[in-house]
């Protein structure tokens, strides 16, 4: 039944059929799971003679009459009703609704239930909820107090889905209903059948009950999620991947030689990608670390020793400016060893060693470094989403590395992680948004979770305020004194450009990058170099900013999110985040 289609069981108009599929309402099933929003509570039952001025209340009256008038603004239409229940009249509106015309019938009863008005003219109700017949007989429960609204379009109203649920109920028998969680652990969390949820989340006896079909319904969501990624991972453990073969010595020579030392968290961390990546499994990892914790670094050392095993690396990272600076960081610690490695964007791609560059890397066109990719010659391929595209293969894929991987959907990770069709390459996704253990294991079930909990030594702890407007100058006061001192500044706005002005007050009254870098050259700090870097400049552009930025050459640097994921400039002390709300959490803390 609950494949069924919904014209079974109603006689629809075309029309009626074109708006349910709009909604995503085919089947039964659609229109079971299709929850209400929010539920709207039947007050207690009055009298229209008893009815008083500010107060909620339920009466149970006769329409009789119905006036769709009129009005000077054309824009706005309403539907009159006047009702009455032998103790008085009460005049009803609805604006917007001209349905309601439609729908009411003369002579019929309804219990209505809304806020009562005042007026010189007597008592009055505007958009009420409102059922046919008394609200006793709505359901045959012991209490009968809330009336699901549910989202709507138009000619698809809260009132005609309680209709065609309360006729779907009746049909639907119990075996109709296979329940997907085993009973024991219904018992164990204390959740409703679904038969029961179902019926409790449309026609609830009560708000505790509502609030048991809703947490049944959450929970049969994460355990889904959790049981399609075990699915997911014992597949992917099924198959065969490279088996790299660890070169310890020369590991701890590179270590060693680094200009700092590494974590206890980090070696335990590489110890546990060492491990996996040199088992017949594929590795699914996810490292998680705060900003600054040295997630890099241990990436950078899994791919030297895929490389020094003969295979081939992707890092995918989520913007052009954190992908240049990642190539850069590669080159700088790998680059003495020979190892070849490439950069791939929508805009731009490189390649080094160079010959014609001794030391740097070159431009080259996409159509050689597909070939060298291909052969083998790039040993470490670094990019944004373009690494996902079907015409970039590699000849024997070992490690992907995925850099912020709550910025790609999983069907992107899974393109990256899926390249080679023999053997499945090993997979290590980083995040620096701090997730709770308990949320990781069920978001990323797929993954084994390793923690970079320590900070390198020396690191200050972060100093975050609130700021309102009338402390502005004492936030460009601090900036200043960490400018003059030699250190450096961000101002992020969350948008580009000021918007044209039919835009909504609230996007006007954003801040942005470029309005807000010409009033701080002008305005505020003439006296310092200022930078501007956003998400339509060219790539060159970007780089040649963000070059000038890291090298001291500008005192500050406004910009949006696109500087958001992993930029590394560590003179930058000071950070002003315009708007603060425009933002998620997540960014906030990037």
């Amino acid at each position: 039944m609950l494949n069924h289609a919904l014209e079974k069981y109603f006689r629809l108009t075309e029309r009626q059929i074109k708006i349910l599929h709009k909604f995503g309402l085919k089947t039964v099933r659609d229109l079971l799971w299709h929850f209400p929003s929010r539920y709207e509570g039947f007050a207690g039952r009055k009298a229209i003679a008893d009815l008083s001025a500010g107060e909620r209340a339920s009466i149970h009256a006769r329409v009789i009459k119905i006036e769709s008038p009129k009005t000077f603004r054309k824009k706005i239409r309403i539907v009159s009703t006047i009702v009455s229940d032998g103790t008085g009249s009460l005049r009803i509106t609805w604006f917007n609704q001209p349905y309601m015309a439609n729908i009411l019938k003369l002579g019929q009863d309804y219990t209505f239930t809304g806020s009562v008005k005042g007026g010189g003219y007597g008592h009055s109700m505007q958009n009420p909820v409102f059922e046919a017949g008394d609200v006793q007989s709505y359901r045959s429960r012991t209490s009968v107090n809330l009336v699901p609204i549910y989202p709507e379009t138009r000619g698809l109203t809260s009132r005609w889905l309680r209709f065609a649920l309360k006729r779907i109920f009746e049909k639907l028998s119990e075996s109709g209903l296979p329940d997907a969680i085993p009973e024991e652990i219904l018992k164990k969390y204390n959740l409703p059948l679904l038969k029961t949820a179902l019926r409790e989340i449309h026609f609830p006896r009560d708000l505790k009950w509502a609030e048991a079909a809703r947490k049944r319904f959450s929970f049969d969501e994460i355990f889904l999620i959790q049981l399609g990624r075990q699915i997911w991972r014992k597949d992917r453990e099924a198959h065969p991947s490279f088996s790299i073969k660890i070169n310890e010595n020369e590991i701890s020579e590179f270590v060693k030689n680094l200009p700092f030392e590494l974590t206890s968290a980090q070696n335990k961390a590489v110890k546990n990608i060492l491990d996996d990546i040199s088992g017949k499994k594929p590795m699914s990892r996810l490292l998680e670390g705060d900003v600054g914790s040295g997630k890099t670094i241990v990436a950078l050392i899994a791919s030297l020793a895929a490389v020094n095993s003969g295979m081939q690396v992707a890092y995918m990272a989520p913007t052009e400016v954190l992908a240049r600076q990642h190539f850069e960081e590669f080159i700088k610690r790998l680059g003495a060893r020979n190892i070849k490695i490439g950069l791939a964007t929508s805009s731009e791609f490189l390649k080094f060693p160079s010959k014609a560059f001794a030391g740097q890397p070159t431009h080259i066109a996409r159509a050689p470094l597909l070939k060298w990719l291909a052969s083998g010659e790039i040993q470490i391929l670094i990019g944004t989403h373009s690494l996902i595209q079907k015409k970039i293969k590699f000849k024997n894929l070992a490690l992907v590395i995925i850099d912020e991987q709550h910025r790609f959907g999983i069907n992107q990770r899974f393109k990256l992680a899926q390249k080679n069709t023999e053997l499945i390459p090993h997979l290590l996704s980083m995040t620096a948004t701090p997730i709770p253990r308990t949320l990781a294991l069920t978001i990323y079930g797929d993954l084994d979770l390793t923690l970079l909990d320590e900070m390198p030594v020396g690191r200050k702890k972060v100093i975050t305020e609130i700021v309102g407007p009338e402390k502005r100058n004492e936030a460009y006061v601090h900036i200043r004194k960490e400018i003059k001192s030699g250190r450096q500044a961000y101002v992020i706005c969350p948008r580009i450009d000021i918007p044209d002005d039919n835009a909504s007050l609230v996007a006007l009254s954003m801040k942005a990058a470029k309005a807000e870098h010409k009033k701080l050259s002008e305005e505020v700090f003439p006296e310092f170099k200022i930078g501007l870097i956003h998400g339509k400049m060219l790539p060159r552009e970007k780089e040649k900013m963000m070059k000038e930025f890291r090298e001291g050459k500008i005192n500050l640097l406004v910009a949006t999110s696109v500087i958001e994921v992993g930029v590394d400039v560590p003179n930058a002390t000071v950070i002003l985040i315009e708007g603060a709300e425009r933002f998620g959490l997540a960014q906030l803390h990037q």
